[in-house]
This record gives C-alpha cells, structure tokens and sequence, in this order.
C-alpha cells in the first residue's frame, strides 16, 4: 500500500482516484472534493478543512482524524467504511452508503447526517444539535448512542438500538420495524405513525408519545409524569411499571400497568373501550 504522509493538500480534487492508499497526517486545506473516486484508503491523523473532502470512496478505515465545519457534506457516495476515534464538527456527514460503521465518534453539528444509509452499525457515538438525523436508514444497529439532535430516526426502517440517552422531539416518527431497548428516550410525540415499535426497558418522557402506532409493543418500560395522552390512536400491547398519567383514545390491544391517573375517551375516539387496561396497584 501506497503511504502519503505530512502533506497539505488544497484546490479542486488533489487526491482524485488514488487507490490502495495510506494517508497520514495529511490536511485537506481548502478546495473541494479532495479525496474522490478512489478505492481502498486508509487514512490516520489527518485533518479536513475544505468542501466535500470524501466522495465515491469504496472501502475506506479512518482513524483518529478531525473534520472541520468547513467540510460540510463531506463523506456521500461511500461504501463499506470503517471511522473510529474521530471528531466532526460539520454538518450534512455521511448520505447515500451502504456499510458504514462509526466506533467512538463525535459529531458536534448532527444537522441532515446518516440520511439514505443502509447497513449502518453505531458504537459509543455522540451526537449533539442540528436536525433530521438518520432520515431513511435502513438495517441499523446502534449501542451506546447519546443524542441531543432533533427529529431522530424518522423514516428508519429494521433497526435495533441498545442503550442509547435520546433528548430530541418528534423522534422515530414512521418507523418500520424498529426495536429499542434500556435506553431514555425524552422528548414530545415519540413514535407517532410507527409501525411494528417495540420499546423493552425504556424510560420515556414528554408530552403525547406514541400516537398512531400500529403494532406497538412496550415490555417493561416507565413514563415520567409529563407523559400526558397516550397511545392515541394506537394499536397497543404494553406492560408499563408504576404510574401512568393519562392514556387517551388507544384504539385496540391491551395494557397492563400499575395505576392510571385518567383515561380519556373523548368524541373523536373512534374505538372506545375495545383497548384492555389493567391496573395491577389497584
């Protein structure tokens, strides 16, 4: 393999197609598309200012490497790449890919990133403000994720999360097929319009979560007190420790929890009393 080392490089494409490369040290200053069409790099160290610095890459493993808010839009197009140990700090990362892995990596401006990625697996990643990230992803693992962005996961189709600290509003909204378990998830109208959302061992917080749901399944799982309306509209089955504020207009299933502070059936129900709630603290 090819080793380029302690190098600046600027201007439009300097790198362009360069294969079975190692690069180390090296900073992408200025320019756009540093770093295109290429195959099989491998990069350490290094540091990118410029526009679009990594596009239309196949096979790639960068480490320990720093990605400036100048490099806006910066990795599309790329396939089956491994990133570890590395800050980003601009926005729009990571679109149209299929086999993309992050393992201790920090995105400090989450705006429109992980949209239209298949085969994506998270390890011990933060992500922190912006919007809309992981827009149409599909078959995604995730361990260890904390999230302050807004509007996580929507559209996200086959995807297991474990352990995540998700503060975010209007989240997993039209999901398929989407299992969640041991994390918090806070914020208003979780998972409204999902389809086939199973929450185990998850504390949920904020006003009006999961309305509109077919096949819902909780197991296990605790609301805040600022959990107000819930389940409307849904198709429902759920075993809930302690308390629950109020459950509104759930359209079929069962509930099992310890105590509820109002049902609420108002003129809009479209389905009143075809949902079982049980209180076992009664």
């Amino acid at each position: 393999m090819k080793i380029i080392r302690d190098r600046e490089f600027g201007g439009e494409r300097p790198l362009f197609g360069i294969e079975d490369t190692r690069l180390e040290g090296i900073k992408i200053t200025d320019g756009e598309s540093g770093i295109k069409f290429c195959r099989n790099i491998e990069a350490d160290g290094c540091e990118f200012y410029g526009k679009y610095p990594w596009w239309h890459v196949d096979g790639s493993h960068i480490t320990n490497c720093y990605f400036a808010p100048g490099s806006r839009s910066a990795i599309w197009y790329s396939n089956n790449m491994l990133m570890e140990d590395c800050r980003i700090d601009g926005p729009k990362f990571f679109r149209e890919m299929n086999g993309l892995e992050l393992r201790r990596v920090e995105i400090t401006d989450a705006d429109e990133t992980f949209w239209k990625v298949k085969n994506l697996r998270l390890n011990d990643v933060k992500l922190t403000d912006g919007t809309y990230p992981f827009m149409f992803c599909e078959d995604v693992e995730v361990e260890n994720l904390q999230s302050d962005s807004k509007y996580v996961f929507q559209y996200v189709k086959r995807a297991v999360i474990r352990n995540a600290k998700i503060v975010t509003k209007d989240s997993f909204w039209e999901t398929e097929d989407v299992t969640v378990y041991d994390s918090l998830l806070d914020g208003e109208y979780l998972g409204w319009h999902s389809k086939n959302l199973r929450l185990v061992r998850c504390h949920i917080a904020g006003e009006q979560p999961l309305c509109y749901c077919k096949n819902l399944i909780l197991e296990d799982c605790t609301f805040d007190k600022d959990c107000d309306r819930i389940f409307e509209e849904s198709e429902v089955n759920a075993t809930i420790k302690g308390h629950i504020t109020e459950i509104k207009n759930p359209l079929k299933g069962k509930i099992v929890c310890g105590s509820v502070g109002k049902i609420t059936y108002d003129e809009f129900a479209t389905a009143k009393g075809k949902c079982e709630i049980v209180e076992t603290d009664k």
